[in-house]
């Protein structure tokens, strides 16, 4: 079976919000688009406590800069999805009665989770993997925010898992931190083995 993956459409992550991806609310439409022609939609969501190590503000930083936090470099971001608030909610146009299971994380505070399956230190699984398994999935589609960070980390660690893994890239949108990193984050997910692919092609199939 195939399943579409929807990472993190978040207010925070949306034009306007506190993380904003560059046009990131155009990836809304396509993804509803999507949703009818799979047997299966999850959905991953960040869901960090107000103290999280990544947010600079707690460490009286300026968002953009590095630091180890327990153990592994972080990279600060601005305080974004935190638990119960407003930017954690995903976007208002989403159909979210398209999603059968919502997958949180980032929800300790010493380590961050941009992939919907393990913590960046891959030391906690988030349940994604099993709910998978469970449901007889073999394929996943991945879109969402960001490209470059957590719709990458997510693809990757499917691809880890066995799964034949596809990024719908129309259906995402990247950060771009530097100048070409969404680029080459497309380029190492090709060379991980991922399918990439527009939004058109996953209707030309009639295997579900």
């Amino acid at each position: 079976m195939k399943a579409l993956i929807v990472v993190d459409v978040q207010n925070d992550f949306l034009p306007g919000g506190s993380l904003a991806v560059g046009s990131g609310d155009q990836v809304v439409s396509v993804i509803n688009r999507l949703m009818p022609e799979f047997p299966l939609v999850v959905a991953t969501q960040d869901w960090h406590p107000a103290n999280h190590g990544s947010f600079a503000a707690n460490h009286g930083k300026d968002p953009g800069g590095t630091i180890m936090l327990d153990g592994l470099e972080q990279i600060l971001w601005p305080v974004h999805c935190v638990q119960g608030s407003a930017g954690a909610e995903f976007a208002s146009e989403l159909n979210a009665d398209g999603i059968a299971e919502i997958i949180q994380k980032g929800t300790s505070r010493n380590i961050d989770s941009y992939s919907g399956f393990f913590d960046n230190g891959h030391r906690q699984a988030t349940g994604l993997h099993d709910y998978l398994q469970l449901r007889g999935v073999h394929e996943v589609y991945v879109t969402g925010l960001a490209t470059d960070y957590c719709v990458k980390f997510t693809a990757l660690d499917a691809v880890q898992l066995g799964y034949k893994t596809n990024l719908v890239l129309d259906a995402c949108r990247g950060v771009d931190l530097s100048p070409g990193d969404v680029e080459a984050a497309v380029e190492e997910l090709r060379l991980a083995g991922v399918g990439v692919l527009e939004s058109e092609q996953c209707y030309e199939s009639e295997d579900k």
